[in-house]
């Protein structure tokens, strides 16, 4: 339990260092959306379990944007503002590397974290992963991965065209791992109707008519799975299942090289916002680790 535990804790730092160094560019335009509506699902932060579990722990990929401060603006300068932001020389995408980083604890990234540690997490020495739970979050992540392809392929804005096909996509893997489960432990695959669905009906509401919100989700759960989600899926795969590496964690695709692909997509996209938009994308960093973490609780 103890490896589990201090893979989680040390995994944040790693995945912002390297995945700043990979990606290049592609273009698209983004539609405009409700300041008030975004300062509403803005306000909360994730608990203890989100920082250290979420997208932001490995080794390969970044998240994070401006100065983030818990419970508050993603940005601290305020829309339109004309100050820059931390990263902001370097392209969109270590914008959005710095707020995530900035969510973290001191414990998780020394250099870069400020929020407090929550009384109320679940310690990461704790956590007892069952086949169960992770049938079970296999499942609720599949429905969430389903939700996000559908959601580009829809094309309700034209921005999203950049990101179908990436080489990133999971939900085909993600069956073929619950049939596994099926076959090698006589598990029938339990419904999908947690926290996998609830962001996935989230995602498809706000990818509607808030397309850089969705971006800020779309970069978040992609990165972070390539990175922290396969030191956690190899943990918890060395805990419970012998070692097995799942469908989940391998990509037919170079992923380094999708990576980079995205990452120029991603930047290229915020170039063609303004900064109350930019600005938007960022402050949803928060939502992204609260509703990713109730996700992650699963391998609880």
């Amino acid at each position: 339990m103890a490896a589990l535990a201090s893979a989680f804790a040390a995994a944040g730092p790693l995945v912002q260092c390297r995945a700043s160094q990979r990606r290049a560019s592609s273009a698209f335009a983004a539609a405009p959306s409700s300041g008030t509506r975004c300062q509403n699902r803005c306000s909360r932060v994730s608990n203890g379990v989100v920082a250290r579990a979420h997208a932001h722990a490995g080794a390969e990929a970044a998240g994070g944007g401006a100065a983030t401060k818990t419970g508050g603006s993603a940005h601290g300068h305020g829309h339109g503002g004309g100050s820059r932001r931390p990263g902001e020389n370097k392209g969109f995408v270590e914008e959005m590397r710095f707020v995530a980083m900035k969510l973290h604890t001191r414990e998780q990234a020394p250099k870069e974290g400020e929020r407090a540690p929550e009384p109320e997490a679940k310690p990461m020495r704790v956590w007892e992963p069952t086949k169960e739970g992770y049938l079970k979050f296999l499942v609720e992540s599949k429905a969430l991965y389903d939700a996000m392809e559908e959601i580009v392929a829809a094309g309700d804005s034209p921005i999203y065209a950049a990101f179908i096909d990436t080489g990133l996509e999971r939900a085909a893997p993600l069956a073929k791992d619950i049939a596994w489960f099926a076959e090698a432990h006589g598990m029938e695959a339990p419904a999908a109707d947690g926290p996998g669905v609830e962001y996935g009906v989230f995602l498809k509401e706000l990818a509607a008519n808030n397309p850089p919100e969705f971006i800020c989700h779309f970069y978040n759960v992609y990165f972070a799975h390539s990175a922290g989600g396969r030191m956690i899926g190899r943990k918890v795969s060395e805990m419970i299942l012998n070692g097995k590496e799942l469908e989940f964690y391998k990509w037919e695709r170079g992923l380094d090289e999708s990576l980079t692909a995205v990452k120029a997509s991603l930047n290229a996209a915020a170039e063609t916002w303004d900064r109350e938009e930019k600005d938007r994308c960022l402050e949803e960093t928060s939502k992204s680790f609260t509703l990713s973490g109730k996700l992650l609780r699963l391998l609880a």
